[in-house]
């Protein structure tokens, strides 16, 4: 019977042995086995591992795939002396976990360490360049593209060389006003949008006078040109008149002086004409019959 005790409990001496000295490492995290709280030994590769059992060694198990960290807002001051609220989200990885162990120990720590590399690099970057080229109606004047560059790239540089992280990717997510200066900024936006609309709508005009003036120009000339034409066209036919009228006195010139009697009358007589005339009036030759 006591023989059957000693086994059992070697055998369950063996069991804690055994699962204080075995782990496993799967594909999303990478192993740092520490005795005595030094980093001996780096696992990345995923499968069943061992070690020496506490307290003599211990193992530590890291996250290696990609990272958010969205700190919190924070005011800068822009070139132009501007207060701004900006909000960014840093993506980050572990890229040397015996250093990030040894530096930070863990993700909360290097969250506060971070929090303190982006607030240096944005502040440093935001304050070479003016408000208009965070906030702008102007596609062209807009540089956060450019500044966010600026800005991984200094925090990749730092979190890398000093605590063994990999920050990929730095991104504004918003940007605001500190709130004892939202209603001066719009105030003056406004202000801004007004000046800008007074000045398209100056030079709108100004373009309207002038394609009113060329029209005016234009109608003028067209008159003008229609107005010698009508005239070339009517002295044409006067004189066309005339040369029929000449013709016509030249083959029977009392027919003609006739006919154009008679036209004189259509012209000044109506049945509401009254006309005092002396007997002798060449007018009255035909209206008398004496012309027959």
């Amino acid at each position: 019977m006591k023989r059957r005790y000693y086994t059992l409990a070697v055998i369950i001496l063996l069991l804690l042995i055994g699962r204080s000295t075995v782990f496993v490492v799967d594909e999303m995290t990478t192993a740092i086995v520490t005795q005595f709280g030094k980093p001996v030994a780096v696992i990345e590769s995923a499968g069943l591992c061992w070690k020496l059992p506490q307290p003599v060694q211990a193992v530590r198990f890291f996250d290696k795939r990609l990272l958010v960290y969205d700190p919190k807002p924070t005011e800068f001051l822009t070139n132009d002396k501007k207060n701004i609220v900006a909000d960014a989200f840093v993506a980050w990885r572990i890229d040397d976990p015996r250093r990030f162990l040894e530096t930070v120990n863990d993700r909360a720590g290097a969250e506060v360490r971070m929090a303190d590399i982006v607030a240096s690099e944005m502040g440093a970057a935001l304050g070479q360049y003016p408000l208009h080229a965070l906030i702008s109606t102007d596609p062209e004047e807009m540089k956060i593209e450019e500044i966010m560059a600026v800005v991984t790239d200094g925090c990749r540089a730092t979190a890398e060389a000093n605590f063994g992280i990999e920050v990929t990717d730095v991104r504004m997510k918003r940007i605001a006003f500190p709130e004892q200066n939202k209603q001066s900024v719009f105030d003056r936006m406004r202000a801004e949008r007004d000046r800008t609309a007074k000045r398209y709508r100056s030079e709108g005009e100004e373009e309207a006078i002038k394609i009113r003036a060329a029209a005016d120009r234009e109608r003028q000339e067209i008159l003008a040109t229609a107005y010698r034409e009508a005239e070339g066209i009517r002295g044409r036919g006067d004189a066309k008149a005339m040369r029929i009228y000449s013709s016509a006195h030249s083959v029977d010139p009392e027919f003609y002086e006739f006919l154009r009697t008679l036209e004189s009358y259509k012209t000044f007589m109506d049945e509401q004409t009254t006309i005092v005339l002396s007997s002798d009036s060449e007018l009255l030759k035909y209206l008398d019959g004496k012309g027959n």
